[in-house]
């Protein structure tokens, strides 16, 4: 059976609306990125600050799934297997576009906050969304976890940004 998932409604409207506030700041970074004309690479930013906004979805997305009534273990498997797959596809072409571009030189934090943190995170959503269906207790903590660390990889990778786009206006 299927634990109550109205026991996570909390977290999921917290999470999810975390989320979407988030996602309004970092086009404001953008924006101000624009502004300054901190980097005219769109390569580097396609790399680096679009992910951003794609973690920051994928969580607004987690939070749809997890509150849609009547959801089953198959509907659950189903989309979060597909959720997972889908991000550790597009983690693999950040990875491409980040060694592709010219505009920064990523070091060992890029590549953490930026490659593997979000590969541990999709493949944890996608492993839950495929054992969801036997062991559903653990697997919708896994989703959790998955959900909480790709928050916390778009905060990051947005305050990062932020810092590096600064940095650049006012040497510039």
């Amino acid at each position: 059976m299927l634990p109550p998932l109205t026991e996570w409604e909390s977290f999921y409207v917290i999470v999810g609306s975390s989320a979407a506030a988030l996602t309004g700041l970092q086009f404001v970074v953008i924006a101000l990125n624009a502004e300054a004309r901190a980097t005219n690479d769109a390569t580097a930013v396609r790399a680096f600050a679009t992910p951003t906004i794609v973690h920051f979805c994928a969580d607004l997305l987690i939070a749809a799934i997890l509150s849609t009534p009547g959801q089953t273990r198959a509907s659950l498997s189903l989309c979060l297997g597909i959720s997972g797959l889908a991000g550790l596809v597009y983690v693999a072409w950040v990875i491409v576009h980040a060694r592709r571009q010219t505009g920064y030189a990523p070091v060992f934090e890029d590549w953490l906050w930026h490659a593997c943190l979000p590969l541990f995170a999709y493949a944890c959503l996608f492993v839950a969304g495929v054992t969801i269906a036997w062991h559903p207790a653990p697997a919708l903590y896994a989703v959790a976890a998955a959900a909480l660390l790709l928050l916390y990889i778009g905060i990051h990778n947005a305050w990062d940004a932020a810092v590096w786009m600064s940095s650049k206006r006012t040497k510039g």
